[in-house]
């Protein structure tokens, strides 16, 4: 916090800062009498009518009364990270979503439109980088408009926690009754050490065959699916072979210095014997072949099994992204 000469506590910041990322200090308001002090870390989105709005790393939103305010300053736009490769969100969020195309995409702006019949909301969903190029009412019209158009709800997927995130866009979303359904993460990490593990009995395809599917948490996977699946630069396919169904599998993309791991499944009667540790391994070897050297993966932010085994593979939190669903407004022209 900010102290003057004189050894008090200040605030050094107004409403001239929205959108910048603060650290504050508030007294707790709440006892009787208030005495006790919390610390909030996150970007300010608004200080409206005496209260500020502050988006943390995972998201969440803190209103704090200008009254209970007792010290603020700027702090720098990312925090320090301990370990995992240098990024910035612009080059994971693009990397990201080459790994996982959708069939049809139109631009606004620098916005990208995305659809693929509804499979996943990565793939059925907004990515805004950038300037839409219209007011943000006319291009959530827009929006709206062409996932009707298709038969499809609208989503926004947007990220916040790292430098260049959208933790404003998310505040503006959500003032417009947008409701954020989904919250994750995404993690990198070094590949070489996912690599450094034992990797016997782990089949790999280019292609996702009725085995892999069969393990595959999405049953009755359409032409559309399959697309999306097979999408990327550079897509590597695991299979550790089981008696009726494989026993565990997983998706890589490799894509320059980067490989992007996903659908790792493991037979739940299975878990807890390495074998999702042992498919990633397989899958490291052969981006390390193609040049990779970084490794990044999503992970939702309940999910405590996955995150455990990721911390313990040298993964890192990176930023967190949220889908964001258009408001349920039923009859209502588009």
């Amino acid at each position: 916090m900010e102290i003057s000469a004189a050894g008090r506590l200040v605030v050094r910041i107004s409403a001239a800062d929205v959108g910048k990322r603060v650290s504050v200090r508030r007294l707790d308001e709440t006892g009787d009498p208030p005495q006790n002090f919390t610390d909030t870390v996150g970007v300010l989105t608004s200080w409206d009518d005496g209260v500020l709005m502050i988006t943390r790393r995972d998201g969440e939103r803190v209103r704090i009364p200008e009254s209970a305010l007792v010290a603020g300053k700027i702090v720098p736009a990312e925090p320090a990270r301990r370990r995992g490769p240098a990024a910035s969100y612009e080059e994971l969020a693009r990397i990201s979503a080459r790994g996982w195309q959708p069939v049809e995409s139109e631009r606004l702006g620098e916005w990208e439109l995305r659809a693929a019949s509804g499979f996943t909301r990565r793939a059925n969903s907004v990515l805004p980088l950038g300037d839409p190029g219209l007011p943000l009412d006319e291009a959530l019209t827009a929006v709206r408009r062409w996932y009707g158009d298709r038969g499809l709800p609208a989503y926004i997927q947007t990220a916040t926690g790292a430098a260049g995130t959208q933790e404003t866009l998310c505040a503006e979303l959500e003032a417009r009754g947008w409701t954020r359904e989904v919250t994750a993460e995404l993690w990198t990490g070094a590949l070489a050490p996912v690599a450094d593990r034992e990797t016997s009995g782990v089949v790999l395809s280019r292609e996702a065959d009725a085995d892999w599917l069969a393990r595959y948490q999405r049953k009755g996977v359409s032409e559309v699916a399959l697309r999306v699946l097979r999408s990327g630069p550079s897509v590597w396919f695991a299979t550790v072979p089981g008696e009726d169904a494989p026993a565990a599998i997983g998706r890589c993309v490799v894509d320059g210095r980067w490989a992007g791991f996903a659908a790792v499944e493991v037979d739940p009667s299975l878990r807890r014997r390495g074998l999702a540790s042992t498919v990633m391994a397989a899958l490291a070897r052969r981006a390390l072949d193609e040049g990779a050297s970084a490794a990044w993966l999503q992970v939702e932010s309940d999910n405590a099994g996955a995150r455990a085994l990721y911390d313990g593979m040298g993964f890192a939190a990176h930023h967190a992204y949220h889908h964001y669903r258009e408001p349920d407004v039923s009859g209502e022209a588009r």
